[in-house]
């Protein structure tokens, strides 16, 4: 399995039949392919029951998700406008949202919208993270280069500001806490000085720290 869907196969174990989740662009998107049938996934352009995506004849313009990709909306789903959709959101109606991240810091602080210097994306993260009563982060450990992505403090614009529960990466999986990031899983072959190592803030390790499927 690729380090996308190892990473998607392993944040949509957080979900249960009933959950309505808004995933985000890019690797978030691949969850439904892993997720229980009975949870129902919310794209902020304006549509709860996002299905599988669509190939061939199948493709429909007027179902695309937030990554602009074509899909098909499953049995049950129900469409509506932008000003809708993003009052889903801000009442506190999901579950949780998946999203990918630029950094994050120890205290659960996002940054996933704007790089300094560099064309800055969509904001509205911003609405998902206050609005969801779970932030699920979907990413690489480390970006491209290195450099590192999970830091004591932000140095790029804010998304939002210690909504941050869990972050996902290719390696292993760390809980953002009252008392620290935790560890809680961790590919074979991984140490968790490994990880530490790839991060700036002190990292604890859980008790029961699991092996996370590669």
């Amino acid at each position: 399995m690729d380090i996308r869907n190892r990473i998607a196969k392993r944040v949509a174990a957080y979900f249960k039949s009933g959950d309505v989740v808004n995933l985000g662009i890019g690797m978030p998107s691949l969850c439904p392919a892993y997720s229980d049938p009975g949870v129902m996934f919310h794209t902020e352009n304006g549509l709860i029951g996002v299905g599988p995506l669509s190939t061939g004849l199948r493709q429909v313009e007027s179902f695309t998700n937030a990554s602009g990709q074509q899909f098909l909306p499953l049995s049950g789903a129900s469409a509506f406008d932008s000003a809708e959709s993003f009052a889903i959101v801000r009442s506190g109606r999901l579950a949780a949202t998946v999203l990918g991240a630029l950094q994050v810091a120890e205290n659960g602080d996002l940054a996933n919208w704007a790089r300094p210097g560099k064309m800055v994306g969509m904001g509205g993260a911003m609405d998902l993270v206050t609005g969801a009563p779970k932030v699920i982060i979907a990413m690489e450990l480390c970006a491209r280069g290195g450099e590192k992505k999970i830091l004591k403090a932000c140095t790029f614009p804010l998304t939002g500001r210690a909504c941050v529960d869990h972050i996902v990466t290719e390696q292993g999986v760390i809980d953002v806490t009252a008392r620290g990031l935790v560890l809680t899983d961790i590919v074979d072959g991984v140490t968790p000085q490994d990880i530490a190592r790839q991060i700036e803030p002190e990292l604890i390790v859980a008790d029961d720290l699991r092996i996370m499927e590669a």
